[in-house]
């Protein structure tokens, strides 16, 4: 009897090898956001396309809206998406532990942002902060660590229109500064970033990238704040633009005396660039004031206030403008209507 020819095919057990690369391609890093306000939340939504992520903010009506219509981020022609995100006001909906904490709060709440990274980070886990000001690495590697810290800066520009919605006002490059024993996980986190459309690269020049940032917000966030203009009117108004070239040379003089070598060769151009690229939006100082909330002054003016006060190096328009947005916080409850 004649038979149709056969065919076998032989099933092979995947080796270890191959059980790791699979379990690599499917897994997608956990990212938890301790702070999400705009930009956090900015950060949040676009990181969602490429990792698991979990929003963390205090802001209860914010919360409550991201979870009930999605978190909705405008961009600059007001074109929305809407991200679909879990978000609380503590750790209650991560189930696991993270592999990187991005803590985007305001400056006095770093030490709690901290302690909060600590309970859901995996033991090999980063914490990232990508605040304003002087001083919050230092909080955060006191209680996770130098091996478990990194720090970074970002040009991007939100504001938060309401519970639930964010506008996407600039957009610019985000660096991060590891060290040698994180830099593999600083890696797979800039690969992350940079999947998800947010452009990352890594530096060894920390101090150099967090005063280069520093000198930016000295130049924009308390003006912003207490003429209540957006960024793009700063750097074109040539009476705002005295102010600003005054407050940026004593920033750059702090520097120079703490050899200090900025990112960029002209601060004051630099600062106006910013102001231009990120012209629609409302500076975080600007939304703080508007709320009648506790701002940043103290870690960028009166961080050059103190720095210069060590180095010898006089800095009165910084001291004005520390000056003057601490009278607006006393004021915040008896303003004209």
């Amino acid at each position: 009897m004649h038979r149709a020819p056969t065919s076998t095919t032989m099933h092979r057990a995947p080796t270890d090898n191959n059980r790791r690369n699979v379990q690599r391609a499917l897994y997608m890093m956990k990212i938890a956001i301790i702070g999400a306000g705009a930009m956090g939340s900015i950060f949040g939504a676009m990181l969602s396309g490429a990792a698991d992520v979990f929003l963390i903010d205090p802001f209860e009506e914010h919360v409550k809206a991201i979870n009930t219509n999605g978190l909705i981020i405008k961009d600059s022609n007001n074109s929305k998406k809407i991200y679909n995100i879990p978000a609380c006001i503590d750790t209650s909906i991560i189930k696991s532990r993270v592999d990187l904490a991005i803590i985007f709060t305001k400056s006095y709440a770093t030490e709690q942002a901290a302690l909060t990274a600590l309970s859901i980070l995996d033991e090999r886990g980063l914490a990232l902060t990508l605040q304003n000001g002087l001083g919050n690495l230092e909080i955060i590697s006191g209680i996770l660590g130098d091996d478990r810290s990194v720090a970074g800066v970002t040009s991007h520009g939100g504001t938060m229109v309401c519970p639930g919605v964010v506008k996407h006002a600039g957009i610019g490059h985000t660096h991060i500064a590891g060290n040698k024993r994180n830099l593999e996980a600083v890696k797979g986190a800039a690969r992350v970033f940079n999947s998800a459309g947010i452009e990352t690269d890594i530096s060894d020049k920390l101090d150099s990238l967090v005063w280069g940032k520093l000198i930016i917000n000295v130049g924009i966030n308390a003006l912003a704040a207490i003429f209540q203009v957006e960024n793009g009117i700063l750097g074109k108004t040539a009476e705002v633009e005295k102010i600003m070239a005054s407050a940026v040379l004593e920033a750059v003089s702090v520097a120079d005396a703490l050899n200090i070598k900025l990112p960029y060769q002209n601060p004051l151009d630099q600062v106006k660039t910013v102001c231009r690229n990120t012209a629609g939006n409302r500076a975080s100082m600007l939304q703080d004031i508007l709320k009648g909330a506790r701002t940043e002054v103290g870690v960028i003016n009166g961080a050059i206030v103190e720095k210069g006060r060590e180095m010898g190096i006089p800095t009165p328009y910084n001291i004005f403008l520390l000056e003057i947005i601490e009278a607006l916080e006393a004021t915040s409850g008896n303003r004209c209507r």
